[in-house]
């Protein structure tokens, strides 16, 4: 989607079905914006211009910012390319966008030979382990999870994860709370 002619037919089709979803005619959106009908017509199938004029009333009668109305797609909105963080034994993939309510990372963790410091913090965590072996060390208990196993756990018992017999790699899932324990360690 580079030319203009291209962002206009994306901004008349983005009209006509917003008007569809909402289930108005072209009488109601045209008593509605005090437009015409036709003229509401002729700005969706392209045989007038977009002009102001017609674009803020129909925006506003359709509940539409003109951000909306024009935003050029593109895979940024839909594909995450995650950058490595390195930390110690460990390293890090941001899954997810930085303003949601979760968090998805994937992690790689590198056996050590110290006990892991176990902390608590407000939530719950989720991991799937893809490959290798994790120690979850939850409160006084020792749980070994295996690749293709998931864990999920209350985060106010102190706990902590370490790499079994190699590395390991696997997918956590966490609220904001768990993105302040886990990855700023």
């Amino acid at each position: 989607m580079n030319g203009v002619a291209d962002i206009e037919a994306l901004a008349r089709a983005r009209l006509r079905s917003m008007r569809t979803t909402l289930g108005y005619s072209l009488d109601e959106l045209g008593r509605l914006t005090n437009l015409s009908p036709s003229t509401i017509s002729r700005v969706e199938t392209g045989r007038r211009a977009l002009s102001l004029d017609v674009l803020v009333p129909l925006a506003n009668a359709l509940q539409m910012s003109f951000d909306v109305l024009f935003e050029v797609p593109d895979d940024d909105d839909v594909v995450i390319r995650p950058v490595a963080h390195s930390s110690g034994t460990r390293t890090t993939w941001p899954l997810s966008r930085p303003d949601g309510r979760t968090v998805a990372m994937k992690m790689r963790l590198e056996p050590s030979g110290t006990p892991p410091s176990r902390r608590v913090h407000p939530g719950h965590d989720w991991f799937l382990v893809l490959e290798g072996r994790v120690r979850l060390w939850l409160g006084d208990r020792r749980i070994d999870v295996d690749a293709g196993e998931a864990a999920e756990f209350a985060t106010m018992v102190p706990h902590a994860f370490t790499a079994l017999d190699g590395p390991a790699e696997l997918i956590m899932v966490f609220d904001r709370d768990g993105q302040r324990a886990h990855v700023h360690q």
